[in-house]
């Protein structure tokens, strides 16, 4: 009897409040649950997406800059000191880790520069040093890579839920009217809809984020390669 008289109760109070806050507010407990679950998953999200983005600028305006002064035709010792020792991006990293290689060894009496395995040494620094920040920018990008797929299956279990939750208040009234049973199936697809609302802009951001990385990388692994050209043939000058 008391059953009956709660879900009466929710039928009533449902069917007059179909709103967002309304469908919300009148779910079971696990349907909100879910529904707060995926909300904080857009919230993040979200956060991570405006960090990539602006993330992705700076350090691409940043690498442009350095690449000027790389080519300018100025000294690269002047370079190291002023933005290699003490990097402020990734371009930057890369060059003071292969340049403070190449001068680690030049300062080694009797190293032979072109056969004392000065470029193997060079080489390696620059590979760890894109691999130690490719990894850093790519923080969180896995966040997006597991809410994309996962966030609608989140959704439909709340969905699910929710409808087998308006089932038993159906069989307690012993009424299949549409003004009971909408607003109980209202409440569970609202969790699919912000399942999908999280996973489509997590799984979209993922592919861009992960492309525009993906060619950053490229730019640091072939400035890498020219740097270390550039650093073997002032080692066979000085031999």
């Amino acid at each position: 009897m008391d059953r009956a008289v709660d879900a009466a109760n929710l039928g009533t109070a449902a069917a007059g409040d179909l709103s967002v806050w309304g469908l919300f507010i009148n779910a079971s407990p696990v349907v909100k649950l879910v529904m707060l679950g995926l909300l904080l998953c857009s919230i993040i999200v979200w956060a991570i997406i405006f960090d990539k983005i602006v993330t992705l600028r700076r350090i691409n305006k940043a690498a442009s800059a350095f690449e000027d002064r790389f080519w300018s035709g100025g000294s690269l010792d002047d370079l190291y000191e002023s933005d290699g020792a003490k990097p402020a991006h990734p371009l930057a990293a890369v060059f003071g880790a292969a340049m403070g290689e190449w001068r680690r060894s030049a300062r080694i009496p009797g190293v032979d520069l072109v056969r004392g395995g000065v470029k193997e040494r060079v080489d390696r620094a620059i590979m760890i040093t894109v691999t130690r920040e490719m990894d850093r920018l790519r923080r969180w990008v896995i966040f997006l890579a597991t809410v994309g797929p996962v966030a609608p299956f989140v959704g439909l279990f709340g969905t699910v839920w929710g409808i087998m939750h308006s089932f038993s208040a159906i069989a307690a009234l012993h009424n299949t009217n549409l003004s009971v049973v909408a607003p109980g199936i209202s409440e569970a697809l609202f969790a699919t809809a912000i399942g999908l609302l999280t996973a489509v802009p997590a799984y979209v951001a993922y592919n861009v984020v992960s492309n525009s990385l993906d060619l950053f990388q490229d730019r640091l692994e072939g400035f890498g390669t020219e740097f270390a050209a550039i650093l073997s043939r002032q080692s066979e000058e000085r031999g």
